[in-house]
């Protein structure tokens, strides 16, 4: 299991966090997403021998969402 944070400088509203909760919910590996709006971050707890992080910010990007950077 691993963590990560992403910077999505995108993120400026509700719509924005269902979008980015409905796009990453359903993707094999992913445990939990957490949207944080004010902060623009996503917060993944993720299984990283199933799901890169490259495929992660492939999914956000394919959204609109381009990540930024992870933290």
């Amino acid at each position: 299991m691993a963590k990560a944070t992403l910077i999505v400088p995108d993120i400026s509203c509700e719509h924005c966090e269902h979008a980015i909760t409905e796009a990453l919910t359903p993707v094999p590996g992913v445990r939990t997403v957490r949207v944080d709006i004010p902060a623009h971050l996503v917060q993944l707890d993720y299984d990283d021998a199933a799901l890169s992080l490259d495929k992660v910010k492939e999914i956000l990007a394919e959204e609109e969402y381009p990540v930024e950077a992870v933290v």
